[in-house]
Order: structure tokens, then sequence, then C-alpha cells
């Protein structure tokens, strides 16, 4: 088991991609950096190591299949998720000739590629439990509120305790790892669910709501989890975490 979260590189030149990739595994306890491009990846791993690869097949320059078997050629050993166009199943079939350890078409669920890289560290021997967004174990306090992640609960100011469902539980993990930090709605529904929002989709607005219900001491005049006028959501606290 390891004792610190893996760290991934992900490599892709599209970089609404790329960040938001990063930026979902980070929520969910990974050490994630970004690369646009082979040369970037290069560089990149001459200053760290990395658990993991994400490595795009359609890229300018070098492209992914290229990048993988230069790779493997000097004797890299470290694990390859390669990213395909829908489809295509003669790069899937050459990614993996080439040394891919698996791979995902695009469009993807970001709840499938973090299952997938999961998967992949635990047959590389790299034991991982990603959860909690690096809650595990621990109780966090926020506005006089403590989250036990795993009792799944919070105690109000008032010593009151409220039980959360794992859905609420992953939505307020978002959210104390993105303290005072504005956030959209298709933002949390992907960063807690790992989907996008479809049309008129209410899921997050429903969950607020659940929560502000266990944690406000007003619901009506809501402090901690504010709403932002064409923005989303705030949590308005600081965050201390205890083992």
């Amino acid at each position: 088991m390891m004792a610190t979260p893996p760290r991934i590189l992900v490599v892709d030149d599209h970089a609404e991609i790329r960040h938001s990739v990063t930026r979902y595994l980070k929520i969910n306890g990974m050490r994630a950096t970004g690369a646009k491009s082979a040369a970037d990846m290069d560089a990149q791993l001459k200053d760290y190591t990395f658990d993991l690869i994400v490595l795009d097949i359609m890229m300018p320059g070098e492209d992914g299949l290229a990048a993988c078997a230069r790779l493997r050629r000097q004797h890299q050993s470290i694990p390859i998720l390669m990213l395909t166009a829908l489809g295509e199943d003669d790069d899937r079939i050459k990614g993996l000739d080439t040394g891919a350890d698996d791979y995902l078409a695009k469009p993807f669920n970001p709840g499938e590629l973090l299952a997938r890289i999961n998967a992949i560290l635990r047959r590389a021997g790299v034991g991982y439990t990603l959860h909690g967004g690096g809650f595990a174990g621990k109780r966090v306090t926020f506005s006089g509120v403590i989250f036990d992640h795993d009792a799944r609960q919070v105690t109000r100011s008032d010593g009151r305790i409220e039980a959360l469902t794992t859905a609420e539980a992953k939505l307020l993990a978002v959210f104390l790892k993105n303290p005072r930090i504005v956030m959209s709605r298709d933002e949390l529904l992907e960063l807690s669910a790992g989907r996008k929002a479809g049309p008129f989709d209410r899921t997050i607005d429903n969950q607020v709501s659940r929560l502000r219900r266990k944690i406000e001491a007003d619901v009506l005049r809501p402090r901690i989890i504010s709403t932002v006028r064409n923005g989303g959501y705030c949590l308005n606290s600081d965050v201390e975490s205890h083992a």
C-alpha cells in the first residue's frame, strides 16, 4: 500500500480536457500534473517520477502512439493509459501493441477513467485507495461543523449529529477541498459524481439544499454554502483537517 498518493501525468494537447482531468484526479486524492505535448511530457519526466501516464493519441508533433513506443524502447516501465477517439479500433490495438496498459475512448466518464487508473495501479502493484477526496480516516472542521468522513456524518455547532448520504458526503468533500472558491454546478457534479449535467439537471441544487438543512443554522439565510449569481456555489469557510 502506498504511503503517499500516486502521481499521475495527464498528456493531452486539449487544454480543457487536460485541466478538467487533472482537477478531477486531485479532488479524488491523486497528485496530478498536466503536459500539453510529448515534448512537455519528456520535460516533466526529467523532474518527477510518475506512477502512471494518461496519454492522448491525437496530438500535434509526436503523437501518443509514437510517444508510448519510444518510452517502451527506453525501457521505461511506467504504466500508460491511452486515450483514443471513439470507434478508432485500429488505434486501440496499436496502442496495446506499443505497450499501453489500457485504453479509454473519448468522450469518457471521469468516474470510469478513475476506476481504470485505479485498476492499472493495482495490477502494477501500486496499492492505493482512491476515495473521500483525501479525507479518508480524518475529521474536518469548518464553520463550527465537524465532518467525519468514515462515519459519513456531520456534527453541528449545536451538537446535533446528522447522517449524510453517499452523494451528500462526496459533494461536501468537494466543497471542503475547494474552500472559498466559486464552483459551477457542472464542476460540482463532475467532481462529486463523475458525470456531466444533462439539460435542466437539478441534482446539485437539490443536494446543496439537503446539505444546508444539515449544516446551516438558518437554512433561509445560508452562511456556510452561499449561492453565487451566475456562478454556482461557494463554501465560505476555512477548513481544518484532523487525523
